[in-house]
């Protein structure tokens, strides 16, 4: 069995400009649960299969709230965690791979 262990440590000061993200979402219509993950792609990395972290910018954190609720219809959930002080993730099982994009050059 694999096992990964990683810290953050996001202090919640005003000069301190990051926020460490977690968002997990329950999206019915496949559609626009495609067009959320590569959203959310381009904010941080996918840890599940509806499951992304991020360590963001302030700035991106509040533009990531006002982008997300075109997402959640009335069957839908979406949910953001903001973690801030020191933390620790401890992985069991498959670890998370890396999406890379498909890269045709002509």
């Amino acid at each position: 069995m694999d096992r990964e262990n990683y810290f953050f440590d996001i202090d919640e000061h005003p000069e301190n400009d990051k926020v460490f993200v977690l968002i997990i979402y329950d999206v019915v219509d496949n559609r626009k649960r495609i067009r959320l993950s590569k959203l959310l792609l381009g904010y941080g990395f996918r840890i599940q299969k509806s499951a992304y972290e991020a360590v963001i910018t302030k700035k991106k954190y509040i533009e990531l709230l006002e982008r997300l609720p075109a997402f959640a219809g009335n069957e839908d959930s979406i949910r953001i965690y903001k973690i801030i002080g020191k933390g620790q993730v401890t992985t069991f099982g498959k670890l998370p791979e890396e999406e890379a994009e498909d890269v045709i050059v002509i």
